[in-house]
């Protein structure tokens, strides 16, 4: 599964980015995302993705792979 950040949600209130032990969450112009590349959903230590326990909205949301690599593939 892929974490991705709902932007209908995100506050951009930062709170995820330094959580992230990967570094896989980073700040664009206008808002935060998560790099599939380097996102590990924390399971190597945490269990859990820290980022999506520690978002306020619940902005942060696990998606299939394929589902994701579809939009990446639609909206770039």
């Amino acid at each position: 599964m892929t974490l991705v950040i709902d932007d209908n949600k995100c506050a951009r209130c930062g709170i995820c980015e330094p959580e992230c032990p990967n570094e896989a969450i980073v700040q664009t112009e206008d808002a935060y995302v998560i790099d599939p590349a380097l996102c590990t959903n924390c399971a190597e230590h945490y269990g859990e993705p820290l980022c999506e326990a520690v978002c306020p909205n619940d902005g942060i949301h696990k998606v299939k792979e394929s589902l994701y690599k579809k939009c990446l593939n639609l909206f770039g």
